[in-house]
């Protein structure tokens, strides 16, 4: 006599190997859909690459930074940006015409105080800045690289007059 599976045992196999299989797959696909929280070292890039963002784009933050707001265009309202935030307590530096390190008092936007305002625009830049907060200091370029994290402003303001003296010797990236 010959002994093999039955239908019903097969059947319980195949079920068995698609629940593991479904399982298994569908928080993978979960967690790679899950859009980062905003933080100063991904900031741009997570902007540039969200549906949000079609050319050109203003990102303003209030309430500390816990808060944020975005336009797609200098015509479009901001609408509020849903997608998690992690930029409490954020302070704003450029460089004066000095060269001097100089905190960015924005304004305020529905009766709040502005902690942040950046720029985004079709060619790949965004608005140079510094930012600081509790963690860390970053140093975001305007064009080429990716957001550093530094130990002081200091170090962040080197970052800032290397990028701005490579950037004015256009034969450097050509």
């Amino acid at each position: 006599m010959h002994k093999g599976f039955s239908l019903i045992e097969l059947l319980i196999v195949i079920l068995i190997i698609s629940l593991v299989y479904f399982l298994g797959f569908s928080s993978i696909e979960k967690a790679s859909d899950k859009v980062k929280a905003l933080t100063p070292l991904n900031l741009k890039s997570s902007i540039v690459n969200s549906n949000l963002f079609q050319g050109e784009a203003t990102l303003i933050c209030i309430n500390q930074c816990t808060s944020c707001y975005m336009r797609k265009d200098i015509n479009s309202p901001f609408e509020a940006y849903d997608q998690g935030i992690d930029l409490k307590n954020t302070e704003a530096y450029t460089l004066d015409s000095r060269d001097s390190l100089q905190r960015i008092e924005y304004g305020r936007y529905q009766d709040k105080k502005i902690c942040l305002t950046l720029h985004f625009y079709a060619n790949g830049s965004s608005t140079q800045i510094i930012l600081k907060n509790r963690d860390a200091v970053y140093f975001l370029p305007a064009f080429f690289g990716e957001p550093q994290e530094v130990d002081s402003l200091d170090e962040a303001k080197e970052l800032w007059l290397k990028h701005t003296q490579l950037v004015a010797n256009s034969g450097d990236f050509y």
